[in-house]
């Protein structure tokens, strides 16, 4: 299973030959996971191509099949669908913010129980 898993969770242009022969036959065996197949790999190409405006279909596909498990993702994702809507279409992210929370907390770890708030500024200011 984990084997298969990742097969589905990496793109088809990276799969070796005997990687893709194999899955084939295991979605041709299985009708349950070449839809989940389909739809995992919508998703990504969704995720890639910055398309959020086809989530509602997506979801709407999703719930056509007898996929419970990703029918409970897809559900998960209408809580806030403006917000997942706007994260699939839009090219920003928090990365760049989380670096720098991620800088912040390595340099009061690295000064923890000798520097005081000045140092620690200082340093956050005046990059590495």
């Amino acid at each position: 299973p984990r084997t298969i898993t990742s097969w589905i969770l990496t793109h088809p242009d990276h799969l070796t030959s005997e990687e893709s022969l194999e899955l084939e036959q295991a979605r041709a065996a299985c009708p349950e996971l070449d839809a989940a197949v389909s739809h995992v790999r919508s998703f990504a190409t969704m995720m890639r191509d910055l398309r959020g405006d086809r989530l509602p279909d997506w979801i709407s596909h999703v719930h056509d099949d007898d996929l419970p498990h990703l029918q409970r993702f897809a559900d998960g994702l209408t809580y806030d669908l403006e917000a997942v809507t706007a994260g699939l279409s839009l090219p920003w992210n928090s990365g760049q913010a989380e670096g720098q929370n991620t800088r912040v907390k390595l340099l009061k770890r690295r000064g923890y129980g000798r520097a005081n708030f000045d140092l620690l500024r200082k340093l956050i200011l005046l990059r590495d």
